[in-house]
């Protein structure tokens, strides 16, 4: 089992910016990949970036250049720095961390980033 625990969302205005942190408990050890997803109202969860074991990061178009996501692994957590934000960043964004092609996959509670223009 992973307990996995967000924080840093908020209220922001454009341009503003924000970082998430994903803290994470237990057995991580199989854990070879971690992600930031994203669901606003009325639409489909959508991956935001990932970074695997060896360090190999991807992100959606919409936020290259402008989110990065970062692991400390001496704390066991997650980052996602997001910086110039626009209204269109605004939801409900979730940890991730699994491993690749199993059932090992574990979730945050999700936490809200609400960008005013």
């Amino acid at each position: 089992q992973v307990h996995l625990v967000e924080s840093g969302g908020g209220l922001v205005q454009a341009g503003g910016s924000l970082r998430l942190s994903c803290a994470a408990s237990g057995s991580i050890s199989r854990i070879n990949a971690l992600g930031w997803y994203r669901q606003a109202p009325g639409k489909q969860r959508e991956l935001v970036a990932q970074i695997t074991s060896g360090g190999t990061t991807n992100y959606a178009d919409s936020v290259e250049g402008r989110f990065t996501i970062a692991r400390d692994n001496a704390k066991n957590t997650v980052y996602l720095q997001m910086n110039s934000l626009k209204p269109e960043d605004t939801a409900v964004y979730y940890c991730r961390w699994y491993r690749v092609g199993t059932g090992y996959d574990y979730w945050g509670q999700g936490t809200q980033v609400t960008v005013s223009s």
